[in-house]
C-alpha cells in the first residue's frame, strides 16, 4: 500500500502517541525505537511473533500480535510499513477516524528534524555501509543517531538515539523513501535497476538516485556524475583503496584520501564488496572531520550484520552461513566472498527468491549467478506485498543455474529443503542460505540437525 508524504513534516515530539503497522519490521522497528527513546508514547502490531518483537517488548515498547482497530485507541498518529493492505483493520480505523497516517519515510524524516543528517543509499551494500559508518564514527568518539535496515552486532541494536547533533542513516529506495530526507552527506553505494515493481523503468530508478544525490550538500559514490567525493579502489578516487587481499575469513586493504597514505584497513568480513562499503564509511567520517586512525579502528570493530554473510554455526566440519542476497549482483558477491572461505571443500547454496516481479525480471540472472556454488537448492518465491502468479515460480531460477541437473534442485515446499540439503552436505562444506524471505529460519535448523546427526 502506498501511503501519501505529508508535505510538511513536524519534528517527532510533536506527534502525540503513535502506533506502528509492521513493528516488527527492519524499518519500522529502528523508527519506533528512537520514539521510544526520545520519550514519545510508542505501540505497535505485527502479524507474527519475533526476536524483534520480543526485543522491542523487553525495552518497554507494547507490541500487538494481529491487527485489531482497537489497538488505535487514544493515539494520534499510526506509521505503517509499505506491505501493509489497504483493508488492513487498523489503516481501515485510522483512515476513519481521520488520524495523521503516515508512511515510515515520513516518521524517519520527523526523528531526523535539527540534525546533521549522513542518509546512505543503493542497490546494494547500504545496511552494511550504514553500520560500518555508525561504527567507525562511534570509535571516532561521535554520540551519534542511527538507524539501520538490520541488527548489527557490534552495536547490539539497529538504532539508538545520541546526544549528538550527526544522525546516520540507511536511505531506502524501494518505496522511493530515500526521496523524503534532506541529508547533509549522502551516500550512493551503487545503482542496478532493481524495485522496478515501484519505478517502472530502469531510467526512473536512475533518476531517482541522481535527484537523491542533489538533495545533498556532499554527495559521495563511486561515480564522479553523482559525486562529489568518489571512493572506490580506481585510479583518481578521492579515497582509493589498493592491494586488496581476502584471506581467514576477513578483507585487507591500503587506503589513500585526498592524495595521503591512511595505512592498511583489516575488516574482520570477507569480500570485495564489503571493502567497497568500508571505504564509503572512511569518506562519511573523514567528511565530518573525524580522526583516520579512530575510523580504521572502528572498521576492524565491525563484526558484520545481521544476515549479510551472518556466520550461524559449525557442525561436523560444515560451516553454516545466512544472507539477504536476493538480487543477481548481491548473489554473484557473497558467493565470491563465500568462495573465500570455502578451501578445498564445497559451496552448497539454499537459495529462496524474493517477490514475483523480481524473479520475473530477474530470475535468469539469478540462476546464472547461482552457477557459482557446487550444489544449488531453489526454493519457492517468499511472495511479499504482491499477489502470486502461477506461471512465475523458484523453477524459474532453478532452471537457469548453469550446473548439472543432479547438482540442482529445486522445492517447492520449503520444508522439503532442510532435508535436501542434509542430503548433500558433507564435512568441508560451507552452506549459505540466501534470499529475504523465511529462508532465514533454515539455516539454524540445519545446524541444529547436523549436530543431532552427529550425536546420533
Amino acid at each position: 500500500m502506498r501511503i501519501p508524504v505529508p508535505e510538511e513534516i513536524p519534528a517527532a515530539e510533536t506527534l502525540g502517541r503513535v502506533h506502528f503497522v509492521g513493528i516488527g519490521g527492519a524499518g519500522l522497528s529502528a523508527i519506533a525505537r528512537l520514539m521510544h527513546q526520545s520519550g514519545i508514547a510508542v505501540s505497535g502490531s505485527d502479524a507474527n511473533d519475533s526476536a524483534v518483537v520480543r526485543a522491542l517488548r523487553s525495552e518497554g515498547i507494547t507490541v500487538h500480535l494481529g491487527h485489531d482497530a482497537a489497538h488505535l485507541d487514544g493515539i494520534d498518529t499510526v506509521i505503517a510499513t509499505t506491505a501493509v493492505r489497504e483493508d488492513n483493520p487498523e489503516i481501515v480505523a485510522a483512515t476513519a477516524r481521520g488520524l495523521r497516517l503516515w508512511p515510515r519515510s515520513a516518521g524517519l524524516q520527523s526523528v531526523l528534524v535539527g540534525r546533521t543528517v549522513v542518509a546512505i543509499a543503493g542497490t546494494h551494500g547500504k545496511t552494511t555501509t550504514t553500520a560500518m559508518t555508525t561504527v567507525a564514527l562511534q570509535e571516532a568518539g561521535f554520540d551519534l543517531t542511527f538507524a539501520i535496515g538490520a541488527e548489527v552486532e557490534s552495536l547490539g541494536t539497529n538504532a539508538r538515539l545520541g546526544t549528538g547533533t550527526v544522525a546516520v542513516v540507511e536511505a531506502d529506495e524501494s518505496d522511493g523513501a530515500f526521496l523524503v530526507y534532506t541529508p547533509d552527506v549522502a551516500v550512493v553505494t551503487n545503482v542496478d535497476a532493481d524495485h522496478l515493481d515501484h519505478w517502472g523503468t530502469e531510467e526512473a530508478y536512475e533518476a531517482a538516485f541522481a535527484e537523491f544525490a542533489r538533495r545533498a550538500r556532499v554527495t559521495i559514490a563511486d561515480r564522479s556524475d553523482l559525486a562529489v567525493v568518489t571512493a572506490g579502489f580506481f585510479e583518481g578516487a578521492t579515497i582509493r583503496g589498493r592491494d586488496l587481499s581476502t584471506e581467514n575469513g576477513g578483507t585487507r586493504f591500503r587506503v589513500e584520501a585526498y592524495g595521503e597514505d591512511l595505512g592498511w584497513v583489516e575488516l574482520a568480513v570477507p569480500g570485495r564488496h564489503y571493502a567497497q562499503d568500508a571505504l564509503y564509511a572512511l569518506a562519511v567520517g573523514l567528511e565530518l572531520g573525524a580522526d583516520p586512525d579512530a575510523l580504521i579502528r572502528g572498521l576492524a570493530r565491525h563484526r558484520g550484520a545481521k544476515r549479510r554473510m551472518e556466520p550461524i554455526g559449525e557442525v561436523a566440519g560444515v560451516r553454516v552461513y545466512d544472507s539477504y542476497a536476493h538480487h543477481p549482483s548481491e548473489i554473484r558477491g557473497d558467493l565470491e566472498a563465500a568462495r573465500s572461505l570455502v578451501g578445498d571443500g564445497r559451496l552448497v547454496v539454499c537459495f529462496q527468491p524474493h517477490l514475483v516481479s523480481r524473479t520475473r525480471i530477474f530470475g535468469a540472472e539469478m540462476g546464472a549467478a547461482l552457477g557459482a556454488a557446487d550444489e544449488v537448492v531453489v526454493l519457492d518465491i517468499y511472495v511479499a506485498r504482491e499477489d502470486p502468479d502461477p506461471e512465475v515460480t523458484g523453477r524459474l531460477v532453478a532452471d537457469a543455474v548453469p550446473l548439472p541437473a543432479e547438482r540442482v534442485v529445486f522445492v517447492a515446499d520449503r520444508e522439503q529443503a532442510l532435508d535436501m540439503l542434509l542430503e548433500r552436505v558433507r564435512p568441508g562444506d560451507v552452506v549459505l542460505t540466501l534470499g529475504a524471505g523465511d529462508v532465514t529460519t533454515l539455516a539454524p535448523r540445519l545446524v541444529t540437525a547436523l549436530e543431532e546427526r552427529a550425536g546420533g
